[in-house]
């Protein structure tokens, strides 16, 4: 058997396992989402959201790429999270990174890896904003994982600088900005900042509505 039968096979079990639960789980997910929170997560294939958080379709709204970033120049990113704020009208948005992050950890080398380049050198940009503190850590790892919670923070920060996120603070005070960090060694989440509609920006970030 190809080892992608596998796949349609669990899914074929995974069905009878939610009809089992409740037999119109599936028709009452096909009316409407109504998810309370977008996860922006990596694309690391070991931190499945739903599974990490205990949550069922429907809960989350996901986006996810290579070290959970928040670029203000990917529209793919900007159009999932303006869809979960203004249309979703989702309460809360999470930044999930995670300890042993590859994009993390390549950021950190000199590899050149040719178009990724591009994208990590957002990453490259955190540790040099935050280069006299990663360059005290002698540890490597310890410097990995610190970088990984910094990136997060860095993330959540740039959420706060868009528009139409200051836009839904002021009319509806909503959504709440988290950051979370997964340990991928115990599986447990760290919960490593929180910004609410009533903080705002840097000055140099805010806009008159």
């Amino acid at each position: 058997m190809e080892d992608y039968h596998r796949l349609l096979l669990n899914n074929k079990a995974w069905v009878q396992d939610k009809l089992n639960i409740s037999p119109t789980f599936f028709e009452d997910s096909a009316v409407e989402q109504k998810p309370d929170y977008l996860w922006i997560g990596c694309s690391d294939s070991r931190v499945p959201a739903e599974d990490v958080t205990g949550t069922i379709p429907g809960e989350l709204f996901v986006h996810r790429n290579v070290a959970n970033m928040v670029v203000h120049t990917d529209f793919n990113m900007l159009s999932v999270l303006q869809f979960a704020v203004e249309v979703l009208k989702v309460k809360h948005v999470i930044v999930c990174g995670h300890y042993g992050c590859g994009g993390i950890r390549t950021a950190m080398s000199r590899r050149d890896l040719g178009l990724i380049n591009k994208w990590l050198l957002h990453i490259k940009d955190v540790y040099r904003f935050h280069a006299q503190e990663l360059d005290s850590i002698e540890d490597e790892q310890l410097r990995v994982d610190r970088l990984v919670e910094l990136n997060v923070m860095e993330q959540v920060h740039h959420l706060s600088d868009i528009s139409f996120v200051q836009r839904a603070w002021r009319n509806h005070q909503r959504p709440m900005l988290h950051g979370w960090i997964y340990d991928i060694n115990t599986g447990y989440l760290k919960d490593l900042i929180k910004v609410d509609p009533s903080k705002h920006a840097h000055d140099i970030y805010e806009y008159d509505f």
